[in-house]
């Protein structure tokens, strides 16, 4: 959280911001080493990825916001021909991530200072990174998200589906913070900060780890409204 991002924010929000933050940060440090293993088949970033690059031209600018290690859609989009940059909070994911996309652009950065990010960006991809923030930052993050597309451009993201707001969950041994949504909320929630939402797929999904569950992945490619 930062004063510009956050208006009437006082020196407590921040404090309790930054800590929050540190900690989300440390627990992905933790696991980046396991985070490829524990999720092998991303078929439905892949396909969020090819639906961005049947519609964006060769160039394009895109904002990778929640990197993790790079793969697979930074490497994806970088392979089709666009301009990337990956920011996320874990600098052990961003190193990782360095290795795996060198052609990238990289800066370690919280969502709610995307304001920082030298727009605008033909598309913008959040793949599982939005559900670490609580419901209450959420519309003032996808209003960020919106206001570094330049307009009519596109952002695809992913969510688990489920009824929690910041909830502390054990990640692959590590202590994480995660918030979901039911479907229907979470394209309100879209709708709500000026995207349409052109296409929706929910997926079972079965991690190949133990210190993960099953899920319901929701994957949707929306487009800013003006």
């Amino acid at each position: 959280m930062t004063g510009e991002a956050f208006d009437r924010a006082d020196s407590d929000d921040l404090a309790a911001w930054s800590g929050r933050e540190a900690g989300q940060a440390a627990a992905y440090d933790r696991i980046c080493d396991r985070y490829d293993e524990a999720f092998p088949h991303k078929e439905g970033q892949l396909a969020c990825g090819e639906w961005l690059l049947g519609r964006l031209p060769s160039g394009a600018r895109v904002l990778d916001v929640g990197c993790g290690t790079g793969l697979p859609t930074a490497r994806q989009l970088i392979s089709g021909g666009c301009a990337v940059t990956c920011v996320d909070i874990s600098p052990v994911m961003l190193e990782r991530a360095r290795g795996h996309v060198p052609e990238a652009s990289f800066m370690e950065l919280d969502v709610t200072d995307l304001h920082r990010v030298p727009g605008p960006y033909d598309a913008v991809v959040a793949f599982f990174s939005l559900l670490n923030l609580p419901r209450k930052v959420m519309p003032r993050a996808l209003g960020l998200i919106h206001d570094v597309l330049a307009p009519g451009g596109l952002f695809s993201l992913a969510m688990v589906e489920a009824d929690v707001d910041d909830v502390p969950i054990s990640f692959l041994g590590s202590r994480v913070l995660v918030t979901g949504y039911m479907r229907d909320e979470l394209r309100s929630a879209l709708c709500g900060a000026r995207f349409s939402v052109e296409s929706e797929t929910a997926i079972p999904y079965a991690p190949a780890s133990t210190a993960a569950g099953p899920e319901i992945q929701l994957f949707m490619n929306c487009r800013r409204l003006e």
